[in-house]
């Protein structure tokens, strides 16, 4: 029989395992924030209404090239195809009017040098706005026939 009593351990907890882990998920979530850089001055926005407004009316220059090289200023043929003739038909029928969208239409043959080089006039007399519209092409074997769309990518 043993008289002695025992000698009591106390508890402990082991406070590095608990500093590793805390540890751990500061550093997960140090790296999983966003971090936002905020602005020093306040800007108020402008607002826009709601309702759709009618592309149509805004458009007023569409620059067309068919397979030939040939170019077309709202439906009216130039004289040649240097890029001379389409800068100066461009420049006189926008006149100042840089904020317009300017629409490239190209016939599927058309050589891909007389789209770059129409794009190229368009961006170096300041036009921001262009749009290249598409058709819908032929649906693959997986999916169902839709009718064929105009759509067009703008920048």
């Amino acid at each position: 029989m043993n008289l002695h009593p025992r000698r009591r351990e106390e508890p402990e907890i082991n406070l590095i395992s608990l500093v590793d882990v805390l540890l751990t998920v500061l550093l997960f979530f140090i790296v999983t924030t966003t971090f936002r850089k905020e602005s020093d001055f306040q800007i108020d926005l402008p607002e826009a209404s709601p309702q759709a407004t009618d592309s149509a009316q805004q458009v007023e220059l569409e620059v067309t090239i068919d397979a030939q090289s040939r170019y077309f200023l709202n439906d009216q043929a130039l004289a040649d195809t240097a890029p001379a003739t389409l800068r100066n038909a461009i420049s006189q029928r926008a006149g100042e009017r840089r904020d317009q969208i300017v629409i490239i239409r190209a016939d599927a043959k058309t050589p891909y040098q007389a789209v770059i080089t129409a794009m190229d006039i368009i961006g170096r007399l300041g036009f921001k706005h262009l749009a290249i519209p598409t058709v819908q092409g032929p649906p693959e074997k997986d999916e169902p026939q839709a009718p064929a769309q105009e759509s067009s990518t703008t920048e």
